[in-house]
C-alpha cells in the first residue's frame, strides 16, 4: 500500500457550463477543487477573471432550516430510532433528482411554522404565568384594582418588606392621630402586602409615616376588576394557549411521516453546499471558467472522459517540486490497513512524498491491542461489535474503519485469549468451583500474566525491539532511496553495529584475538559520524550528544513496551478480583451478577486504555524514525450523506 499518485488539474470551460461541470464533478467524487492560487492571481490574464459568486449562504440557511425541522420532530413525535441511525438506500437519479424536494420543503415549511407558533405560544405563555404570578398575592383583596380613591379617602396598595411588624406601623399611624387604616392583605419571606386606606387631607403625613417602613405603592396598569377575577381570566388564558401549544406540537409531530423526504433532503442540501463552496473557487470573466485541482492518477481516465464530454480544455500532470507541499494525501488501503486510517487521521497526516504508515503500522498496532486485552470472553465482544457495525448497521467513514479495527483487534484479543487462558478473568473455574467445591478445572494455556509475568516482560521488551528495529530498517530504505546513504550508514547502520556487537560480545562470538569486532566496529562508525562535518569543539560536543541521546533513547523507547506487560497484567487481575468477590456471595446468581458488572466495566476502561497507549507506542516510538508528516487530506467534491447510502449507477 501506499500514497496514492495524484495529478494537477487545469481546466477550462464555458461558464455556462458551470452547473453541470459541478454536477458532474460530485457525482465522479474524486476531483479536489482547489483555492485560486496567489501566483496564478498575480499574473496578467488573470486580472480579467474574479471568483465565481453562489447560494452557499442560502443553502447553509436552508440546511439549518432542515434540521430545526427534523430535530423539532425528534422531539416532539418522541420516535425511538436506537442506538445507531439506520440509513436507507437511494439512487443517484433520487438523490439529485427534485422529485423529493418539493415535499421536504412542504414539511420544513409547515413544521418551520408551528414551531414559530409555539415559540410565541410559550413567550405569550411567560407573560400570562409573570401576570398571574404578581396578582396571585393580591387575590383576597375584593376591591377593584383600578380604583385608588373615593370621595374624601384615599386607596394605595403597597408593599413592604418581609420583616415589617405590621402592629408597630398601625401604632405609629395612630399615636400621629392620622384618619388612616392599614390592612395586612398577605405575606411571605420577601415582602408583606398592604391596602392603605386614608383621609386625603392626611395623605401626605401618612406617607411619610409609611416611607420609614420603606412602604412601596403598587399600581396596577390596564386592569380592572379584582385582583381574583383577574387571576381567573388569566388561567382561561392560560388554558387556551395550552390547547393551542398542544395543537402546534400534535401538527409537528404529525410531520413525522415526512421525516424520511427531510433526511433525504438534508444530504441533498449538504451536496449542494459542498457544490457551492467549490463553486467559489473559480475563476471567470462571465464566458468561460478557470480553475485547477487535483484528481488521483490511477481515476483520471474518469475524468478526462467527463471533461472531453463537455468540452473543457484541460491538462493534468505531475506536481512540480515546489508544489510537493500543497499536494493532497490520499492512502491507499485495503481492508486489512483501512482501519489503521483512524489511528493516521488522528496523528497526521504524512507528507506527499512520505511513506503510508498504515502497512507498517498494521501488525503492530493490531498485536500489542491484543496482548495488552488478552481475554477471549472481551475479544468475542469486540468482534461481534465490529460485526453489528459493519453488516447490521452498515456503518460508513470514520465509524466503518472504527468497526473494522474493532475486529481485527477483537480476533488478537481472543487469539491472545487464548494462549493465555482468560475467559472474562477466571470465570468458568470460579463459577465451575462454586457449583463443585472439589473442581480444578482451568482451562489451557501456554502461559499467564499472573503467573509468568517475568516471562511477559520480557516478550514486551522483544516485541519492542523488532518494532524500533523496523523503524530503523524503513528509515534506512528511505534515507537510500532518497540519496542520504550516508547518514543511513553512519546512523542506523553504526547503532546496529553496536547493537548486535553488543550481543555477540556477550555470547562471545565473533571475537578476534579476544576483542569484539564488530562492537569496536560500531563505535568507531558512530564517532564517525558525530564528528561528521563539524570542527573544533563542535566534535566533542557532538560525540557527547550522540551518545547520550542514542543511549538513553533507545533504552527509554524499549522501555515503554513494558506498558504491554502492565496492560495485560493489570486487566487480568482486575477480572480475577471481580470474579472472586462475586463468588464469596456463594450463589451463582450473585456471582454472575458480580462478575458481569466488573467484567463490563473492566472491558470498557480497557478497551479505551489500550487504545491510547498502543497510539502512543505507533506515534512516538515507532513514527519517530522515519514519518515525514505535514500533509493535508484529499477532499473531492463528493456526495457525503448522514442518513441515506446513495447507490451508484452504472
Amino acid at each position: 500500500m501506499a500514497i496514492v499518485k495524484m495529478k494537477k488539474l487545469r481546466v477550462v470551460a464555458m461558464a455556462d457550463q458551470r452547473e453541470i461541470l459541478l454536477k458532474g464533478l460530485l457525482r465522479l467524487g474524486c476531483v479536489e477543487i482547489s483555492e485560486p492560487d496567489k501566483a496564478l492571481e498575480e499574473t496578467d490574464w488573470a486580472a480579467l477573471f474574479k471568483r465565481a459568486s453562489s447560494d452557499l449562504v442560502e443553502t447553509r440557511t436552508e440546511i439549518a432550516d432542515v434540521n430545526t425541522a427534523l430535530d423539532a420532530i425528534k422531539r416532539y413525535a418522541q420516535t425511538k430510532e436506537g442506538m445507531f441511525l439506520r440509513r436507507g438506500e437511494v439512487t443517484e437519479e433520487e438523490f439529485l433528482g427534485d422529485q423529493t424536494v418539493e415535499r421536504a420543503k412542504a414539511v420544513r415549511q409547515s413544521v418551520g411554522a408551528q414551531l414559530q407558533e409555539l415559540t410565541r405560544l410559550q413567550g405569550e405563555q411567560a407573560r400570562l404565568l409573570s401576570r398571574k404570578a404578581s396578582l396571585q398575592p393580591w387575590a383576597a383583596l375584593d376591591k377593584p384594582l383600578e380604583q385608588e380613591a373615593t370621595a374624601h379617602t384615599v386607596l394605595r396598595t403597597g408593599v413592604c418588606p418581609g420583616s415589617t411588624d405590621t402592629g408597630t406601623v398601625r401604632s405609629e399611624l395612630e399615636a400621629a392621630e392620622t384618619a388612616a387604616e392599614l390592612y395586612e392583605i398577605n405575606a411571605d419571606k420577601q415582602q408583606k402586602y398592604y391596602l392603605m386606606i386614608c383621609h386625603k387631607a392626611d395623605e401626605d403625613r401618612v406617607q411619610e409615616i409609611l416611607r420609614t417602613y420603606n412602604f412601596s405603592i403598587t399600581t396596577f396598569q390596564n386592569v380592572s376588576g379584582t385582583a381574583a377575577e383577574n387571576i381567573r381570566q388569566l388561567e382561561q388564558q392560560l388554558a387556551d394557549n395550552e390547547k393551542r401549544q398542544a395543537a402546534a406540537v400534535k401538527a409537528i409531530a404529525a410531520s413525522a411521516e415526512g421525516k424520511d423526504a427531510l433526511r433525504l433532503y438534508a444530504d441533498r442540501l449538504t451536496a449542494e453546499a459542498a457544490k457551492a463552496a467549490n463553486a467559489e473557487r473559480l475563476l471567470t470573466d462571465g464566458t468561460v471558467l478557470f480553475f485547477e485541482g487535483w484528481a488521483p492518477a490511477e481515476q483520471l481516465a474518469q475524468v478526462e472522459a467527463f471533461l472531453e464530454e463537455n468540452g473543457c480544455a484541460w491538462e493534468a500532470r505531475d506536481p512540480m517540486e515546489d508544489e510537493i507541499p500543497a499536494v493532497p494525501v490520499k492512502l491507499k488501503n485495503n481492508w486489512f490497513t483501512r482501519p489503521l486510517n483512524m489511528v493516521t487521521n488522528m496523528y497526521v497526516m504524512p507528507a506527499y512524498d512520505g511513506l503510508d504508515p498504515n502497512p507498517l503500522m498494521a501488525p503492530f498496532f493490531i498485536i500489542f491491542y491484543g496482548l495488552m486485552m488478552a481475554d477471549m470472553g472481551y475479544g468475542l465482544l469486540m468482534i461481534l461489535g465490529a460485526w453489528f457495525m459493519l453488516k447490521k448497521m452498515k456503518a460508513k467513514d470514520g465509524m466503518r474503519d472504527f468497526g473494522g479495527l474493532l475486529g481485527l483487534c477483537g480476533v488478537s484479543t481472543l487469539i491472545w485469549g487464548a494462549l493465555t487462558g482468560g475467559f472474562f478473568g477466571d470465570f468458568i473455574p470460579q463459577l465451575l468451583k462454586l457449583i463443585n467445591p472439589e473442581s480444578t478445572f482451568n482451562l489451557p494455556y501456554l502461559f499467564t500474566p499472573l503467573t509468568d509475568t517475568l516471562m511477559v516482560l520480557v516478550g514486551a521488551l522483544a516485541l519492542g525491539v523488532i518494532q524500533i528495529f523496523t523503524g530503523m530498517a524503513i528509515s534506512v530504505v528511505k534515507k537510500v532511496k532518497d540519496g542520504e546513504w550516508q547518514d543511513a550508514l553512519w546512523g542506523e547502520g553504526a547503532w546496529w553495529a553496536i547493537i548486535f556487537g553488543g550481543v555477540l560480545a556477550f555470547l562471545k562470538i565473533g571475537n578476534v584475538a579476544g576483542y569484539p569486532v564488530l562492537l569496536i566496529v560500531g563505535v568507531l562508525m558512530l564517532l564517525y559520524g558525530a564528528t561528521r562535518g563539524k570542527k573544533g569543539f563542535g566534535k566533542i560536543s557532538g560525540i557527547i550528544g550522540t551518545v547520550y541521546n542514542g543511549v538513553t533513547g533507545y533504552f527509554s523507547d524499549v522501555l515503554s513496551y513494558a506498558r504491554l506487560m502492565a496492560l495485560m497484567l493489570a486487566g487480568a487481575v482486575i477480572a480475577q478480583v471481580f470474579n472472586t468477590l462475586g463468588s464469596v456471595t456463594g450463589n451463582v446468581v450473585a456471582f454472575v451478577i458480580v462478575s458481569f458488572i466488573g467484567n463490563m466495566l473492566n472491558f470498557v476502561l480497557n478497551l479505551l486504555g489500550c487504545y491510547v497507549h498502543d497510539l502512543r507506542l505507533q506515534c512516538l516510538e515507532f513514527f519517530g524514525r522515519f514519518y515525514k508528516e505535514g500533509g493535508r487530506p484529499f477532499r473531492p467534491l463528493k456526495i457525503q450523506t448522514k442518513y441515506v447510502d446513495v447507490i451508484e449507477q452504472k
